[in-house]
Parts: C-alpha cells; sequence; structure tokens
C-alpha cells in the first residue's frame, strides 16, 4: 500500500490511500478533478478506468452520444468487465428520444463529481466532446429557457424544409451563428432558430454573454493525440468489432423506436449507414466503408479541437496503452497532492 494523501472531503478529514483509495477533494472543500480528452478510439476510456482503479476513482461519460442508454455497442461504451473495475456515471442515463445539451450534461456532471469528492472518488472525466468539457471546465453563459411549443415547431420546419433553408432563414436573423454552422448541423441550427423565435434575440448574443467556471472545483486536463495513421487504424478496427459485438441488433432495435431522424441519437457515428443497410439501400462493405470513412472525418475534426481549443496539463502524443501510465500517473499524483501541476 503507497503513501497516504491527507485530504478533506467536503468538510470530513479522512487518510486514503495513494493506490486504491480516492482522494477527490481537498483541503477548504477544493475538489481536484480529472478530465481525459481526445479523439474516438484513441484510448480514453483504457485510460480512465486504469487510473479510477488505481486511484479510487469514479469515471463520469462525457461522450455526447454515450448517454442514450439504447446506444451501447455503437458508442463502444465501457464494457461489463470496465464497469466492475470502478464506477461509472452518466453512461446510458438518458433515451434516444430525448436530446441532450451541454447545460443539461454540465449540472449532471457537477454533481458527480460532487458526489464522487463526498465520498472520498477522484473524479475523473472521460469523453470526446469538446464542447461539454469546455462548458465543464470554463462554465457556459446564460441560455433562455425555449417554450416547448417553439421547440416542437422548430423541429417541424426543419423536417419540412431541411437543413440548409433552415440556415438561410436563421442567417436574415442570427447571421454570426448561421455563418458558424453547415447544413447537417441539424440539432444547432433547431436550437438557434427556436431560441430567435422565442426569445427574439440571436442565440450568438447570448452566447456572447460572461461564462464563470465551476467554484471550488481544480482540474487536471489530459489529452490523448496519437499519430493520425494509427487512430484511423484504430476507429477502422472499432467499427468491425462493433457489427462482431451486435451493433447492427441494436440499430434494428433503435429504428423499431420509429423516432425523429433529426435526433442526435439518430446521427450517431454508425448509425446512418446501418440504417441504410438494413433497409437494404447500400451493401454491407458500403455500410463498413462510409462508417469507417465518417469515423476518421470526426476524429481528425476531433484531433483539431483539442490541438487547439483545450490547453492541457499533459498531452500523450501517441495512443494510450499500460506501458504511458508511468508518466501520465506520477503526475497526476502530483496533482492530486498539492494541486500543482
Amino acid at each position: 500500500m503507497g503513501p497516504a494523501y491527507r485530504v478533506i472531503a467536503m468538510g470530513m478529514s479522512s487518510e486514503v490511500s495513494e493506490t486504491k483509495e480516492g482522494s477527490g477533494a481537498t483541503g477548504a472543500g477544493m475538489i481536484r478533478a480529472i478530465v481525459i480528452g481526445g479523439p474516438t478510439a484513441s484510448g480514453k476510456s483504457a485510460l480512465a478506468v486504469d487510473l479510477a482503479d488505481e486511484l479510487g476513482g469514479t469515471v463520469i461519460n462525457a461522450d455526447s452520444m454515450q448517454v442514450y442508454r439504447e446506444l451501447d455497442i455503437i458508442t463502444a461504451r465501457p464494457d461489463p468487465a470496465d464497469l466492475q473495475r470502478a464506477p461509472h456515471r452518466l453512461y446510458g442515463f438518458l433515451g434516444a428520444a430525448d436530446v441532450c445539451s451541454a447545460a443539461l450534461w454540465r449540472d449532471r456532471a457537477l454533481a458527480e463529481i460532487r458526489a464522487a469528492a463526498q465520498a472520498g472518488r477522484v473524479p475523473i472525466l472521460c469523453g470526446g466532446t469538446g464542447l461539454y468539457l469546455r462548458a465543464l471546465t470554463h462554465g457556459l453563459s446564460e441560455m433562455p429557457e425555449v417554450s416547448p411549443d417553439a421547440r416542437g415547431r422548430a423541429r417541424a420546419l426543419h423536417a419540412r424544409i431541411g437543413g440548409a433553408a433552415l440556415r438561410e432563414m436563421l442567417a436574415e436573423g442570427d447571421p454570426v451563428l448561421a455563418a458558424r454552422l453547415h447544413d447537417g448541423d441539424s440539432q444547432r441550427l433547431i436550437r438557434a432558430w427556436e431560441v430567435l423565435q422565442d426569445t427574439g434575440q440571436p442565440l450568438s448574443v447570448w452566447q456572447e454573454r460572461p461564462a464563470e467556471p465551476p467554484e471550488g472545483i481544480e482540474f487536471y486536463t489530459v489529452t490523448l493525440l496519437p499519430d493520425r495513421a494509427s487512430l484511423y487504424r484504430s476507429c477502422d478496427g472499432r467499427f468491425e468489432k462493433m457489427l462482431e459485438r451486435g451493433a447492427l441488433d441494436e440499430v434494428e432495435a433503435l429504428m423499431a423506436l420509429d423516432l425523429d431522424p433529426a435526433l442526435p441519437a439518430m446521427k450517431a457515428l454508425g448509425v446512418p449507414q446501418l440504417i441504410d443497410f438494413i433497409r437494404e439501400k447500400i451493401t454491407r462493405e458500403e455500410c463498413l466503408r462510409l462508417a469507417q470513412r465518417d469515423t476518421r472525418r470526426y476524429a481528425k475534426r476531433q484531433m483539431t479541437w483539442f490541438r487547439n481549443q483545450v490547453h492541457a496539463n499533459f498531452t500523450l502524443e501517441k495512443q494510450y496503452s499500460e506501458r504511458s501510465e508511468g508518466k501520465i500517473f506520477k503526475n497526476i499524483r502530483q496533482f492530486l497532492l498539492t494541486g500543482h501541476t
């Protein structure tokens, strides 16, 4: 058993071990949390569960698709073996008929961070949704409540005229946001339109309001940024494994719910291609090729985002493996003990 941390967890003093007992909170109620970000298939989940197992942590999901309970295999949620090694939170807590916003996720994540610290465990955020992680660490501007009627009308309008036409209409009232979005970004187009119609103010104006990071929490951020060739190989292999594990059956069950195709869950990586295959619009080989292509493109966008938008305390320029543990774990232990990075 390694040396003990001396921590004060939300006002309760306790001795915790360096290796298997958590130290998610420190003196004066300050919570220290770990953030693990990076592109899909870079090894984030493996690192998170290894850290949680070693340090007595709780893994908290920060992936916008892994929140949907119907999308287990197709989003590569932690498997039963990982779930046994450490507590996992915010995985599959919403139904596919729901929409998870950054604000909703942030509120839930902050509650889970504080619950983990209260239990003397290290909060470990893990995911590749950069918007969620930034919302957590930097805060969110105050956003308006939108009526259900406005939301319904916005969705109906998008379904009737499509993303390109809706973006043109949006440009008249919110040219700033319309210029940022693309025609296929249905969730954000609908959100921008419903806010504009319900409040009379552009969403871009709301977004310019000052945001504050959460009080009482310090974050240590690790990003995984492998070289592109090895990352793309992992992306390709991952989708093949998903098919072997039963992704096709999972998507068939999703289709049986007869959901709005504009919902986020219906656009998860691989879902549109498998739907087309099930409907015999494309062959299995074409389904595999297109899904792998889209996964690689998404990973590339994630790489760009994490390189340009995230100030990381530690960056691993390769995929995570057990051989990478040493320096990462050493730096995180120092952060948990001292707050120094």
